[in-house]
């Protein structure tokens, strides 16, 4: 046998390796972190949503980059469940929402997936609540879709366009869609594995990490190929849309609130909540002085608040 049949012989058997090793952590992930919702089918994509049902004002919670539902099941929910309707869903391709790879992750489509979902159940013109990238993808559904939404309550956001990519997601930078497959079923998960004692830290700092976040707030579930896959993805897109996006802030009539920490390592307070200020004289904005990024899971007695202020504002009367 020569050397180069060895060799790649022994390639080969890595490879299989690591995808065996990926497919067999996404079924153990899948087993310790179930799907908690329903689903419904939306232009090819499969929405996976959890619905507490009640009579109360319907809240619509968007998730950020990498998330999934859970991050406001954890410990959000509990504190508004008595006084609203809640409905937690995870973004297109994200949790256990299935978007087809060649479906468009740009804002406005993801926008117009969940704009079509908010009118399947009938909901007029709820209050969204979104987190990091679910910020931007809010503020997405409200300028393109102003029949889906009466109020936006908005928890560390992802407002302004942005060159830099902050540390944890920066391994998340693939321009190939061929070369994110083959990373996501072969290197993803075991350097998930590995960075994950590094980055979580970043990502929450300098609140702790919760120690079960990766079951009860669904972390785990981004060591699937699929996650990692379509979490690059978003990242990548997040940007096509912002830029326009900005030039209309200034046009959101409707009652808009802001949470942001000041410790916040993700995402500088000062370019995307004083900016936005700037933007949109409305905005009734909370700072925190301690806190990071990840408010609903970190800090939910102040993002509770938020969002009651908030849909204070959307309850009183107009003024004529």
């Amino acid at each position: 046998m020569s050397i180069l049949l060895t060799l790649v012989l022994i390639l080969a058997a890595v490879v299989a390796g690591l995808v065996w090793f990926a497919a067999n952590t996404a079924r153990k992930v899948e087993a310790a972190v179930p799907p908690v919702g329903k689903f419904m089918e939306i232009d090819g994509q499969k929405l996976h949503y959890l619905d507490t049902g009640g009579t109360g004002p319907v809240l619509v919670m968007i998730h950020g980059l990498g998330g999934t539902l859970r991050n406001y099941t954890y410990a959000l929910t509990d504190k508004l469940s008595g006084e609203f309707r809640i409905i937690a869903v995870d973004r297109p391709g994200a949790g256990y929402s299935v978007r087809p790879d060649d479906a468009p992750a740009k804002l406005s489509a993801q926008a117009a997936t969940l704009a079509k979902f908010i009118r399947a159940l009938g909901l007029k013109q709820p209050l969204l609540v979104g987190h990091s990238l679910g910020g931007a993808l809010s503020l997405a559904i409200a300028l393109d879709h102003p029949d889906c939404v009466g109020a936006l309550a908005l928890i560390a956001p992802l407002t302004q366009a942005q060159e830099e990519v902050p540390e944890p997601f920066q391994g998340l930078v693939i321009a190939s869609p061929l070369l994110r497959k083959i990373i996501a079923w072969t290197l993803a998960t075991p350097m998930g594995i590995r960075n994950a004692p590094k980055l979580l830290p970043i990502v929450f700092g300098p609140d702790a990490v919760p120690a079960d976040f990766p079951t009860r707030g669904g972390g785990l579930l981004g060591l699937r190929p699929k996650s990692f896959y379509n979490t690059s993805t978003d990242l990548l897109a997040a940007s096509e849309d912002l830029p326009g996006m900005m030039q209309r802030y200034g046009g959101l009539a409707i009652p808009l609130g802001m949470l942001f920490a000041k410790g916040d390592l993700i995402l500088d307070y000062r370019k995307h909540a004083e900016a936005m200020k700037q933007q949109c004289p409305a905005l009734d904005l909370v700072l925190l002085e301690q806190h990071g990024h990840m408010l609903p899971l970190t800090a939910p007695d102040a993002s509770a608040d938020l969002i009651r202020r908030v849909a204070a504002r959307q309850a009183a009367p107009r003024a004529a």
